[in-house]
């Protein structure tokens, strides 16, 4: 993917709306209400977006395209220094950001699904992220996740 095929993307302004402030960790239900919309308008819009990003299927992988493509705001940057975080929960970042399930990350990482499942949970605290689509923009803003590594994946 070149930059002129990212240039080609480009999201409507409430389909931006919508995956920005799922990014920030917020329910279909805050979106709805913060942009005085429906659930269902919320979901329509959401879908539209990942239709338009490579056709993903889940929040998180919209979030991470989004992100590394730069149709939606990206956050300012933490000092990577400042994150302790163990190889297990780093190795979940691309999976997640990919929007793979705890039995999908198992069987890649050759793990068992309850420790995913754990270091899941951990990987969230340890980001202070909100949920799954708040953990890719907090992995963006530590550096954790990259554009080139993003793009890589959608080529």
């Amino acid at each position: 993917m070149t930059t002129t095929a990212a240039a080609k993307i480009s999201l409507a302004p409430r389909e931006r709306q919508v995956l920005e402030l799922l990014a920030t960790g917020d329910t279909v239900a805050m979106v709805g209400q913060d942009l005085h919309i429906s659930e269902g308008t919320v979901v329509s819009y959401l879908r539209k977006a990942k239709d338009k990003l490579y056709g993903v299927s889940e929040t998180e992988a919209a979030v991470a395209i989004g992100l590394a493509l730069g149709v939606i705001t990206r956050p300012p940057l933490e000092d990577p220094e400042q994150l302790f975080m163990p190889q297990e929960q780093r190795d979940l970042v691309p999976y997640i950001a990919q929007g793979m399930a705890a039995e999908q990350m198992a069987a890649r990482l050759r793990r068992p699904v309850t420790d995913v499942r754990a270091d899941s949970r951990d990987l969230l605290d340890t980001l202070n992220a909100r949920n799954r689509p708040h953990l890719i923009t907090r992995a963006w803003q530590f550096r954790l996740l990259t554009a080139e590594q993003v793009i890589k994946w959608y080529r």
